[in-house]
């Protein structure tokens, strides 16, 4: 007997839909500030454009088919694949399909943008210039966030060695990014370089934050009879981590086991959807949590 396939509701198409324009959006954003912003003035917003950035100057007349440089798209596709396959191994990114289409449509606006628009937009004014390019950078980055995707680059890598040596996430790509703006300055020998860089870096932070309404961490408690499938979902397909608590229903005075995690607010609707396809009786339960709170689960 043959099986049925599962037609997607129209809420779910229109999610989708939804989603996917988000990710057009903030993709097309992005590759904006990058080549009319920020590439002119050799401005490092860190991450794996600003190593592409990098990159694309001291390529320049190295190669007689490429006499502008490598171009920035390309060149962090380059990395953005590896670090993809890199993040799917040791956490489970679960947001894989939007973020592939994230990170393909960044590289190629980038590159497409480049050869048509070959002028800054804003002239010799680098202050400017790292204004708007933060600005605009952090408005395309809320859209992939609002789309429940990321453009993998350095936070994959951050979230990696975070996982595996009990660090801070947001610690993590503090770190590298800063490394990616101080090799900005050891390749320009520019000290203008880091300072409009990080400043960037502050405004897309600041940008990024005022259009994140909610606390971006929440905590999390889930009662459900399939705690392993639970567990799976949590720490294998989310990669997060979570703690078992041992509890005891006033009620009937069952003994249960309630499950205790901590969620970023854009992984929060992937954290709800996977508990109900698995028990659609599971009781989820939110609230505030301090961004300093520990992880649980160490």
């Amino acid at each position: 007997m043959k099986q049925k396939m599962a037609v997607p509701s129209n809420a779910t198409l229109k999610k989708n839909a939804a989603d996917y324009s988000l990710i057009v959006v903030g993709s097309f954003l992005q590759a904006l500030s990058y080549v009319l912003f920020l590439a002119p003035y050799k401005i490092v917003p860190g991450g794996v454009y600003g190593v592409s950035i990098v990159i694309h100057y001291v390529t320049k007349g190295l190669f007689p088919f490429l006499p502008e440089g490598l171009p920035m798209g390309a060149t962090a596709l380059c990395f953005n694949i590896p670090l993809m396959f890199l993040a799917m191994k040791k956490i489970g990114l679960s947001s894989g399909p939007k973020t592939i289409v994230t990170f393909l449509l960044i590289s190629i606006f980038t590159d497409t943008l480049s050869y048509f628009l070959t002028d800054p937009l804003v002239e010799n004014d680098a202050f400017i210039a790292a204004f708007y390019g933060g600005a605009i950078l952090g408005v395309g980055v809320t859209c992939i966030f609002r789309a429940q995707s990321t453009s993998a680059g350095t936070d994959v890598l951050a979230r990696v060695i975070a996982n595996d040596s009990n660090l801070k996430v947001s610690n993590m790509i503090i770190v590298l990014d800063s490394a990616v703006v101080l090799l900005g300055l050891i390749v320009f020998r520019d000290w203008a370089v880091p300072l409009y860089s990080w400043f960037t870096i502050f405004v897309y932070g600041k940008i990024v934050e005022m259009f994140q309404v909610e606390n971006p961490n929440r905590a999390v408690f889930i009662v459900s009879k399939k705690t392993q499938d639970m567990k799976n979902l949590i720490v294998n397909q989310l990669g997060m981590r979570g703690t078992f608590i041992h509890g005891k229903g006033m009620y009937e005075g069952l003994e249960t086991e309630i499950i205790f995690t901590i969620a970023e607010r854009k992984d929060l609707p992937k954290l709800k959807d996977g508990v109900k396809e698995i028990d659609p009786h599971a009781f989820v339960s939110t609230m505030h949590a301090s961004k300093d709170s520990p992880r649980p689960g160490i």
